[in-house]
């Protein structure tokens, strides 16, 4: 039974758009496959991993009869990727197979029933939000280098997404820095906060298109949908208290640097070559009209640059994670950066100019 026949660019890209969240290795063999639905004149595309499901459809035409199936996410999307642009491919169904033919190419994959496919039932919204795809690819992307990675404080391993009023904010820590961004929305809405997985968000700034073409978020009490391009990403939310964002984020600095971005990150680049591998210490001594950045490492090798600043003040040492500094200075796309300080053993406070759109606190670091 023929399930579709469409050019190989027509199959691969909504398989692309579903399958980065297919785990290689699972306990649920099923869940290593993508569910293929033909419904009409469109195959509709499914994956999951029980936690997040990602679905999206495209016209395939031709012949072909109703049917679903589920096959190897990976091995179908590596076949298709290795053949040539604009070939003609033909998905067969035969017994518990699906056969993928093209040209003199013939494949023959294993499949589970469409059936025992763990698909997410989708919960009545609370909330309700439209919002431009690129505003929306870089509110995240301002923030989600700051999730922590596998924390036993599992809170931590993902962002928190507030809706108050006409703001739309995400905020993301791994408890040693934390990145805020807001954006002003047209309506005011009722306060609402939930913390979206790190793969979701990883996932979802992949799929966003830098362009002005609408995206929804619904929201629900512990479901988020995000729909956009035909795309649809359904999510649960992590359950657990985020820390109080507000409280860290410091208010009453009087040390300040106003400095360019690109050269404080070049300089950064630069040190960074005889960083410490394991611990990326990098100092910061602070004096009037000068920015001094030293580092060394355990072979007893230094990097330093200087960078004239306007600052008058008390002098300042103070220690950070190099890596820490790049990845927000790689991430901003502002002219210009300001730096705020309390004293040695105070969190640094990394701001835009004239915006309070967007905040960076990183802790020092004792070198």
């Amino acid at each position: 039974m023929i399930l579709i026949e469409a050019d190989r660019d027509l199959l691969l890209k909504p398989l692309q758009a579903v399958s980065g969240i297919v785990e290689r290795r699972h306990t649920l063999p099923i869940l290593s496959n993508v569910l293929l639905e033909r419904k009409g004149k469109k195959i509709h595309y499914v994956a999951t991993d029980l936690e997040i499901q990602i679905a999206t459809e495209a016209e395939c035409g031709g012949k072909g009869e109703d049917a679903a199936i589920t096959t190897s996410a990976r091995k179908l999307q590596e076949i298709l990727r290795a053949l040539p642009e604009k070939t003609k491919v033909a998905l067969e169904q035969k017994d518990n197979r699906i056969l993928v033919k093209a040209g003199k190419s013939h494949f023959s994959l294993q499949t589970l029933p469409a059936e025992d496919f763990p698909r997410q039932t989708v919960t009545a919204a609370q909330h309700k939000e439209k919002i431009t795809q690129k505003n929306l690819k870089q509110l995240f992307g301002l923030v989600q280098y700051s999730m922590a990675q596998q924390d036993v404080r599992y809170y931590l391993n993902g962002l928190l997404l507030v809706i108050e009023g006409d703001q739309l904010k995400v905020i993301a820590t791994d408890g040693h820095r934390l990145g805020y961004a807001s954006l002003t929305q047209k309506q005011k809405k009722t306060h609402q906060e939930v913390i979206l997985p790190r793969k979701a968000v990883m996932e979802i700034s992949r799929l966003l298109e830098n362009s002005d073409d609408e995206a929804s978020i619904e929201v629900s009490q512990n479901q988020v949908v995000f729909t956009f391009s035909n795309i649809c990403v359904t999510t649960k939310v992590i359950d657990g208290k985020f820390p109080d964002y507000v409280r860290v984020i410091p208010t009453n600095y009087q040390k300040h640097i106003v400095i360019s971005r690109e050269l404080l990150q070049q300089a950064l680049q630069r040190i960074a070559i005889l960083a410490n591998e394991k611990f990326r210490g990098v100092r910061w001594v602070l004096t009037d009209g000068n920015l001094r950045i030293v580092c060394t490492n355990n072979e007893q090798e230094e990097a330093q640059e200087e960078l004239d600043v306007d600052y008058k003040g008390d002098p300042l040492d103070i220690g950070f994670n190099i890596s820490y500094l790049l990845d927000v200075l790689n991430y901003l796309d502002c002219d210009l950066v300001d730096c705020a300080f309390g004293d040695a053993n105070s969190s640094a406070l990394f701001t835009i100019p004239g915006s309070s759109d967007f905040k960076y606190v990183v802790m020092p670091m004792r070198i």
